[in-house]
C-alpha cells in the first residue's frame, strides 16, 4: 500500500479533460425512457473513455482507449459498432493521474478511502483501478423492448456475474449528492477483463493488488435529448427518481 496522492491531483485543461460529457440522465431511466438518442460513433468525438447502457438498456457499456464494449446477459464482453444507440453514458477524454496502491481491499473500503483522499465528495471526478481482483460481482441488464418498463421493474430483469483472480480494468465516475438524479450520487463504476470476456455493472468486488488513478473535473457538459419527443412531453413530476435509482443501481445481494 502506498501514501495516497488524490489531494495533488487537479483538472487539466489541455484537450478538454477537465470535462465530464453526459449524454442523457438518469433521471430519464426510470419511467422507461429507453431509446437511444445517441451514437457511440457521435460520443467518441467528446471522449475516449467511458461508461453507458444501450437502447432498451442494451448491455453495460465500457469505453477504454475509445474502444466501446458491451457486457450483455451472456456476461461477455463484445465490441459494438459506432451507429449502436443509447439513451445515458458518460465519457471523457483520458488524463488520469496516478493515485496509489492498494492490496486486499473491498470495494465500499477501497471506494471510501478514494473520496477521503482526494477530499472531493463535492467534485465529478473518474477513476481508473487497474489490477488482480480477487473477487468480482458484476451484472447486466437483460435487453428490454418497446414499450419499455420501468427502471425499478427492469431491476428484477437482470443477469448477475462472479469471478474470482480475475485481471483487469474497473473504470468508475463520482458524482455528488447534489446531481442525484442527473447521475447516480457517489460511484457508477465498471468492469472490464483484461481477456475481454467478463465484464458488467459492478456490484461487489476485492482488490487483490492493483493501481489506482483518478482524473478530477471542474466542468460539467449534460446534453439532453431534445429531438426526442417522448422526452420532451413527459412529466418527471411524480416519478420517484431518487429512490429509483438508488434502488436500481444498488447491489441486491
Amino acid at each position: 500500500m502506498t501514501t495516497s496522492r488524490g489531494s495533488q491531483i487537479r483538472p487539466i485543461t489541455a484537450h478538454h479533460a477537465n470535462q465530464l460529457y453526459q449524454h442523457g440522465t438518469l433521471a430519464l431511466l426510470v419511467p422507461g425512457l429507453l431509446e437511444g438518442t445517441t451514437t457511440i460513433g457521435e460520443l467518441l468525438t467528446h471522449g475516449d473513455t467511458g461508461i453507458g447502457t444501450g437502447e432498451g438498456l442494451d448491455g453495460e457499456l465500457i469505453i477504454l482507449d475509445g474502444v466501446a464494449y458491451k457486457v450483455g446477459s451472456s456476461g461477455v464482453a463484445e465490441r459494438v459498432p459506432d451507429d449502436f444507440t443509447m439513451p445515458f453514458a458518460n465519457v471523457h477524454h483520458a488524463a488520469f493521474q496516478y493515485q496509489c496502491a492498494r492490496s486486499d481491499i473491498g470495494l465500499e473500503e477501497l471506494n471510501r478511502r478514494i473520496v477521503e483522499a482526494n477530499g472531493r465528495a463535492n467534485t465529478f471526478f473518474s477513476v481508473i483501478v487497474r489490477g488482480t481482483f480477487s473477487f468480482m460481482k458484476t451484472r447486466a441488464v437483460i435487453k428490454q423492448q418497446a414499450p419499455y418498463p420501468t427502471l425499478v421493474e427492469v431491476a428484477d430483469r437482470q443477469a448477475m456475474f462472479l469471478r474470482h483472480d480475475v485481471k483487469g480494468t474497473m473504470l468508475g465516475y463520482f458524482s455528488p449528492l447534489m446531481f442525484h438524479g442527473a447521475a447516480v450520487a457517489g460511484f457508477h463504476e465498471h468492469f472490464l477483463s483484461d481477456d475481454r470476456t467478463f465484464g458488467g455493472h459492478v456490484l461487489d468486488a476485492v482488490l487483490d493488488h492493483g493501481e489506482i488513478y483518478s482524473q478530477v473535473f471542474d466542468t460539467l457538459v449534460q446534453h439532453l435529448p431534445v429531438d426526442d419527443p417522448q422526452y420532451r412531453a413527459h412529466d418527471f413530476s411524480n416519478d420517484p427518481i431518487a429512490e429509483a435509482i438508488t434502488s436500481a443501481e444498488g447491489d441486491t445481494k
